[in-house]
């Protein structure tokens, strides 16, 4: 065959290796759910409205992911020989397309983060990834992925596990679609969110938990704010 080779870099070998690790070694496999948006969608307009700063909905899925992750503490965790370690810190990794490859750094301590403080800690991590900036513990220290595709037109996909870790959540962007309401159909946004887990570590049943613990966080999205904001949100 005619052609060019294209070296590889760096990171894409090493991102190369560890997926195919990933997929040899641990068992995947996948839970989906579909997910109303349209609170959350209102909620982030009023936020970034109030803030003055355009806050995404990745700010949004990524402390629902902490908070189902603290609800779920076996998807908080790394595989090891010895058994399945459950991390103290929820360090949500955030997949980054880089020109050189895909990177997730950990933002780190994200359930201790609000909605308006994932939002600029979010900005902040995803400019020092392609600064190539990032600190060793973002880089290493992930205990769950988050891989968001909403920016693009794909509707829904499946992501390979990124070890030592036990699960990743792959989102695509928000679709309209009818649904029946009191008799009557309805146009609401719906997002699909896919689970890829190890199920040497966890089980079906655990999986379905943690994505009814996600899905709850986004469609009651009031949960993602401070409480100082929560009382300010339900003043009339």
């Amino acid at each position: 065959m005619e052609g060019r080779i294209v070296p590889q870099t760096p990171m894409r070998r090493a991102v190369a290796r560890r997926m195919t690790d990933s997929k040899q070694q641990a068992p995947h496999f996948y839970v989906q759910t579909e997910v109303r948006m349209d609170a959350l969608n209102a909620l982030l307009a009023d936020e970034s409205e109030r803030t003055g700063s355009r806050i995404t909905a990745t700010a949004a899925l990524v402390v629902a992911c902490a908070a189902a992750l603290r609800a779920q503490p076996q998807f908080n965790a790394v595989w090891t020989d010895e058994g399945l370690l459950q991390a103290d810190e929820v360090n949500v990794g955030v997949a980054v397309a880089l020109e050189a490859g895909l990177i997730a750094p950990a933002l780190l301590g994200a359930d201790r983060l609000d909605l308006v403080e994932t939002a600029a800690a979010l900005r902040d991590l995803v400019e020092r990834a392609r600064g190539g900036k990032l600190r060793g513990s973002e880089i290493n220290d992930a205990t769950f992925t988050l891989s968001n595709l909403g920016m693009f037109d794909v509707s829904a996909f499946t992501a390979i596990v990124t070890p030592p870790q036990v699960a990743i959540l792959a989102t695509g962007r928000a679709i309209e679609r009818f649904v029946p309401d009191g008799g009557e159909p309805r146009v609401v946004s719906m997002l699909t969110a896919t689970l890829s887990a190890d199920h040497r570590a966890v089980d079906g049943a655990d999986a379905a938990r943690f994505l009814e613990a996600f899905k709850g966080a986004i469609e009651d999205p009031r949960s993602l704010l401070s409480k100082t904001e929560q009382l300010e949100e339900a003043r009339p």
